[in-house]
């Protein structure tokens, strides 16, 4: 192989020193010296592998080859080197603290080098593993940076031109197994509409901008506030983005070496809607029975003919002669088909017990569930629009045509679509003392209700 030899350790060094004070835009690329004469004795799996949760000292001989994959030539990082174990298809990745700027011009994005670990500390921060010096922080070894001086007697560029790196391919929900540190490449990636206009981060702080995908999966994109391109205007179309995955503290974030790194010309995501409205879902019994009050609940009936998702659903409760809400159930997460009922239990286990099945959800106390049946019950669609109601609000329903007390409101059978004013002629109203037009007769658990049924 035909490489320069390795001059003295002192040359290095002085090198080294005058490198990193010199300003970046002042250097054009060093001639490096490389080695060939070393080998890795260990993975860098391994060695991760090795960690037992407390910042510790090296002591092994080990030996580590890995690939660089981040660059400070933007500004974007900082003292650090960021480190992968494979060109493609990473196992592992690392991070090297190291006092030295403009790390680029002597290990270069793709560069293979040698990590000679004995002396080194690894820890781990915020579930980012990282190598280099120590310090200690309220009694507690964290890792820091190598100094100057030892840096080339740990980080070793081996001979020959810079490896093409290939990113790994990933959607975002793929993120949470990939390995941190490594480098990734995301298809039809957008930063938020109402980021347009703005930078890369604040002036002088570390800013997150969040990007997400055609289906509104969202990631942090996280930049510095000294970087050279942190005046420039996010892009605003969507397309590919390559970036080293950061989850630092657990949370999904990516890191960019430059501009470069993003490819954002092509037209936005179309607009993914995720709520709808349907005059079809409807309340069709609330429940207080006479001898059980903890077996109260609430029923809504979905006679639409497609299915129908409630993000962004809820039903309200005012209570007695309230005007404003008192609670509240989101119904977000709920998923409705044709002719299919959604029981809301005060209590879910009073409700199975009383009844012989589980409900849907359990409401709580003092929910729209939990009517003492002199409240009022408003169902709204995503777009806040009142779909059906039961009762008047701002009118307490005691000795009303909506008082349900000790008893049952139940929706006529042939009443398919809901109703933003309250008709008391689409019910059958049970009680202990309501008003003309509704039967004084408790009603009684079990026999006198009919859960998930409208016979």
């Amino acid at each position: 192989m035909n490489t320069k030899k390795v001059p003295s350790r002192e040359f290095i060094l002085f090198f080294l020193f005058l490198m990193g004070c010199l300003r970046q835009d002042d250097l054009s690329a060093p001639e490096m010296y490389c080695v060939d004469e070393l080998s890795p004795n260990i993975s860098l799996m391994e060695v991760l592998d090795s960690f037992d949760g407390s910042t510790r000292e090296i002591r092994n001989d080990w030996v580590v080859e890995a690939y660089v994959i981040s660059s400070d030539k933007s500004g974007n990082f900082y003292n650090t080197l960021h480190l992968q174990d494979r060109p493609a298809a990473p196992q592992v990745g690392v991070q090297v603290e190291l006092e030295l700027r403009n790390s680029h011009l002597f290990y270069p994005v793709g560069q293979k080098v040698l990590l000679k670990l004995k002396g080194l500390f690894i820890g781990r921060s915020k579930g980012i593993f990282k190598l280099g010096n120590a310090y200690t922080s309220f009694g507690n070894v964290q890792v820091g940076r190598i100094p100057k001086h030892a840096i080339v007697d740990h980080v070793l560029k081996m001979c020959g031109p810079p490896h093409a790196l290939i990113p790994t391919r990933l959607f975002v929900q793929d993120l949470i197994a990939q390995p941190s540190n490594t480098l990734v490449e995301l298809k039809e990636m957008e930063f938020m509409l109402e980021l347009k206009d703005s930078t890369y981060a604040q002036i002088e702080v570390e800013t997150v901008r969040t990007m997400q995908d055609c289906d509104d999966r969202e990631i942090g994109l996280l930049n510095s506030g000294y970087s050279d391109f942190q005046k420039e205007t996010l892009p605003t179309g969507k397309g590919s983005i390559t970036a080293i995955y950061y989850p630092e503290g657990g949370k999904p974030q990516l890191m960019i070496r430059s501009p470069e790194d993003l490819d954002l010309r092509g037209e936005r995501c179309e607009d993914l809607i995720t709520e709808f409205t349907s005059e079809s879902l409807i309340i069709s019994e609330l429940a207080d029975p006479d001898n059980n009050s903890a077996a109260r609940y609430v029923e809504l009936h979905y006679s639409g003919s497609e299915t129908l998702s409630l993000n962004g659903w809820r039903l309200d409760r005012y209570t007695n002669d309230n005007t404003e809400r008192g609670s509240t159930i989101d119904l977000s997460a709920l998923t409705l088909f044709p002719g299919q009922f959604l029981l809301i239990a005060s209590d879910a286990a009073v409700f199975e017990q009383t009844y012989g099945f589980a409900p849907d959800l359990q409401g709580g106390t003092n929910s729209p569930a939990d009517s003492n049946g002199d409240d009022n019950l408003v169902l709204i669609d995503p777009f806040g629009s009142v779909i059906d109601i039961f009762g008047v609000v701002g009118e307490d329903g005691s000795g009303t045509s909506h008082e349900f007390e000790d008893g049952r409101a139940y929706r006529k059978e042939g009443i398919q679509l809901g109703n933003p004013v309250f008709d008391p002629s689409e019910w059958e109203v049970f009680n202990d003392t309501g008003g003309s037009g509704t039967t004084n007769q408790p009603q009684q658990a079990p026999g006198d209700f009919t859960p998930g049924s409208r016979d």
